[in-house]
């Protein structure tokens, strides 16, 4: 699957505004996802839900995978 495709199929599975949106946190380096901001620059648009973030995803600071991730509440 091309980026271009990848990012159209994410963008089709955008949150309501109305849901809040959460945090996920690498177990590792400390980095932050938040749903809200999204991670344009890696094709991630802004309110995509954690579970819609591609199983490859790798965390942008230290490279490790999604499983290395957890919910956060601030």
């Amino acid at each position: 699957m091309s980026e271009t495709q990848t990012q159209a199929g994410i963008e089709g599975r955008k949150a309501p505004p109305s849901e809040a949106y959460a945090q996920y946190m690498c177990m590792i380096c400390g980095w932050i996802y938040d749903e809200e901001q999204g991670l344009p620059e890696a094709g991630i648009p802004p309110g995509t839900r954690w579970e819609d973030v591609p199983e490859d995803f790798l965390c942008p600071e230290c490279g490790e995978p999604k499983s290395m991730f957890e919910r956060i509440d601030i």
